[in-house]
């Protein structure tokens, strides 16, 4: 049950009108890192994944790409979000991605003291590609834990709209 107004499980975007500044400004930040990122979409997908379980939203979870079929995201790449330093279909620079989601989401200041990390990063993101990856780390983060703190939208299953 939503602890914002008495909103449907299922209505993800209610809740914003109680904040309709904010509420358009994350919408804008959003609209940025989903359709404006210059990151491959399976390196943004598995990072925005392995966050949608750190922070046990529902809703995030089962959020999907519509473009991501075309882009090479398919069920498997979720479905093996939690073995993302094993799993043998992901790329280096994919699963450094999601090494840095999930310590983002869980460890932040040991992430920024570990120079082991930073120099493996380096070898696979251009600063601006790292700027785009944390910027929508903390999108993910925030939100996610937004809407699971709110239990807000916990039994939807969204697909992002095409940009086409």
């Amino acid at each position: 049950m939503s602890r914002i107004g008495t909103f449907p499980d299922d209505d993800l975007a209610g809740w914003i009108g109680k904040s309709p500044e904010l509420g358009s400004a994350i919408g804008a930040f959003s609209d940025a890192v989903y359709n404006r990122n210059r990151l491959p979409m399976r390196t943004r997908e598995l990072a925005r994944i392995v966050i949608a379980h750190d922070n046990e939203c529902e809703v995030c979870v089962n959020t999907r790409d519509g473009d991501g079929p075309a882009a090479g995201v398919d069920e498997e790449l979720y479905a093996h979000a939690a073995e993302w330093r094993t799993w043998p279909g992901y790329s280096e620079q994919e699963r450094l991605a999601a090494e840095f989601a999930h310590r983002f989401a869980t460890e932040h200041t040991v992430l920024r003291d570990d120079e082991d990390f930073w120099q493996r990063c380096s070898e696979h993101f251009s600063d601006e590609l790292l700027a785009d990856l944390a910027l929508s780390c903390a999108l993910w983060v925030g939100m996610g834990r937004v809407l699971r703190t709110l239990d807000i939208g916990q039994s939807c299953k969204l697909t992002l709209p095409s940009r086409a």
